[in-house]
């Protein structure tokens, strides 16, 4: 795990100094922020909404964020832990062609649950804050760096046991297959239908397959011909 990664995974860290009281509260406000935030739009939602929504008063926000910006960063932090986790325990396993196909599957049978609608959280709050500040936009990559990390994790697993060619470069093919996924789930949220999502990932791992040794058979829904 680099820095960035680290960077992120402490935005939504709790600070060990909160009493499990302080800690839940904390939580609660993060939640519904996150919510609002990603249901509506981050410049659109007050301090009064997030209020309103954790059940909280002004004060006990100001208590644990400091202001406004400190917050988002804490949903940034938060909607990363709920990405990464929705993928698991697939995301974690990633070191083999079976099993991208099955994480490939797996995506797009989340995006298909929810009819497409929604897009992907953080994807949503890059789309709004990427060009916001360096403070946000900072926290987003380091979100999508820890994702990134899982991605690379398993191909470089296959890198180091030969299964991909001298020639494959993981780190290269896992920023190719998180932007393929976000693209796909982008232009599928426009489209209500995971046909770019499938088309875009399917592409991405027949390329990475024909990277590997000894391709072998295609399996999971992925592997069939649309």
């Amino acid at each position: 795990m680099n820095a960035r990664d680290d960077d992120s995974a402490a935005l939504s860290r709790v600070p060990a100094r909160l009493t499990r009281k302080g800690q839940a509260t904390r939580a609660r406000i993060v939640d519904a922020a996150a919510r609002l935030m990603i249901e509506t739009s981050v410049a659109g939602t007050r301090t009064d909404d997030v209020r309103a929504a954790a059940g909280v008063s002004a004060s006990q926000i100001y208590h644990y964020f400091e202001d406004k910006p400190a917050l988002v960063r804490a949903v940034i932090g938060h909607a990363t832990d709920l990405v990464l986790e929705a993928q698991q325990p697939v995301l974690g396993q990633l070191d083999s062609m079976a099993a991208l196909r099955a994480w490939r599957d797996h995506v797009v049978e989340l995006q298909r649950s929810h009819h497409c609608a929604g897009g992907c959280p953080l994807g949503s709050l890059a789309g709004e804050l990427a060009e916001a500040g360096d403070s946000a936009r900072g926290a987003l990559a380091a979100g999508f760096a820890r994702w990134e990390t899982a991605l690379r994790e398993g191909l470089t697993t296959m890198y180091e046991r030969g299964e991909l060619r001298p020639d494959a470069d993981p780190e290269e093919l896992a920023l190719a297959l998180l932007a393929a996924l976000q693209g796909g789930i982008l232009l599928s949220q426009l489209r209500r239908d995971t046909a770019p999502m499938r088309a875009a990932l399917d592409t991405t791992l027949d390329r990475i397959e024909s990277l590997t040794t000894a391709p072998g058979p295609r399996t999971g829904e992925g592997a069939r011909k649309r």
